[in-house]
């Protein structure tokens, strides 16, 4: 990969790590299910209007939307928004690596080499650290729905892996329209009429600039620029050349948080984040006698992420 290839990684790398600062911001202002459906819909409409359809069936459409974009960010914001810190949830989302191996396995038969059986285990190893650690020293609840996100991204990744995409970027731009509806619908009856508009109206308030401003950063930058570029390099390079960069995203993630919101972690929990990252490393390595076999990363543009990606998407991350 040319140095100018590697720079590009690092900058997604860099943009969907403070991703996570942005998603911050905006659930200071917005309830989370509300935020979720507010999200996905500035990216739907545009969609609709302007990007063509992906070509898929639409039954993996709606999978990837209902696993990346409803079941990750739902489980995200609500995790984040009960406590769970943005760096720790850069890091933790790393697990939808390991749950998109076993679940490749599982409903595709996709083989397991033991380098992934491993890493798969070292991850495994090191998400019982940091959870035992959020037991000792704050909620455990945090954790576990955000371990739950990474476990809709996984979903959403076997799905983009069965849609098999001609443009990559399309379907995550697509899969935008599954969301809004149904997680509206969760608002109302969650959060309440009373909640989602105040959020829409009260801009007084100090953190609404804050918010706008989060949410305008993880549509644009997280998702169609960080988006945009890694599926730009995936189609260019091998994927187990591409997806280690993932890697600089709870980097970028945890150092930013303790930079600018003076977030902490404990020893045991920086331990632990450690074997999370060697652990995804070596499980999201493919097979040495296939090109690109592990689930979801030569396809999803957001493979940490958060979108993942990230995803997130990504997740659209």
């Amino acid at each position: 990969m040319p140095t100018r290839h590697r720079l590009l990684a690092a900058v997604v790398a860099l943009l969907w790590g403070l991703n996570f600062l942005a998603i911050d911001a905006s659930l200071q202002h917005y309830p989370p299910m509300f935020l979720v459906a507010l999200r996905f819909a500035v990216l739907a409409v545009p969609t609709v209007l302007l990007v063509p359809w992906p070509g898929v069936p639409v039954r993996w459409l709606i999978g990837y939307g209902l696993g990346f974009g409803v079941l990750q960010f739902t489980f995200l914001y609500w995790g984040m928004s009960a406590g769970m810190p943005a760096g720790l949830a850069s890091l933790v989302l790393q697990a939808s690596g390991p749950f998109t191996v076993v679940l490749g396995a599982t409903f595709l038969r996709e083989r397991v080499s033991g380098r992934q059986l491993v890493g798969i285990l070292v991850a495994v190893a090191g998400l019982a650290v940091v959870g035992w650690q959020r037991a000792e020293h704050a909620a455990v609840l945090p954790f576990l729905l955000t371990l739950a996100g990474a476990f809709g991204w996984a979903i959403g990744n076997v799905c983009n892996r069965q849609a098999r995409p001609r443009n990559p970027l399309h379907l995550a731009l697509w899969m935008s329209v599954v969301p809004p509806l149904p997680m509206l619908a969760v608002s109302l009856v969650v959060e309440g009429p009373d909640r989602i508009w105040t959020s829409l109206v009260s801009y007084d308030d100090p953190a609404a600039v804050a918010a706008v401003v989060g949410l305008a950063y993880t549509v644009v930058l997280g998702t169609v620029v960080g988006s945009g570029l890694w599926t730009w390099l995936m189609a260019r390079h091998p994927a187990g050349v591409v997806a280690p960069f993932s890697m600089l995203v709870p980097v970028v993630g945890m150092t930013a948080a303790w930079l600018v919101l003076g977030e902490t972690a404990t020893p045991g929990e920086l331990a632990g984040g450690v074997l999370v990252v060697v652990g995804v490393l070596l499980g999201s390595r493919p097979p040495r006698r296939g090109p690109t076999t592990v689930p979801g990363t030569e396809r999803s543009p957001e493979r940490t992420l958060g979108v993942a990606a990230s995803t997130g998407p990504a997740p659209t991350r």
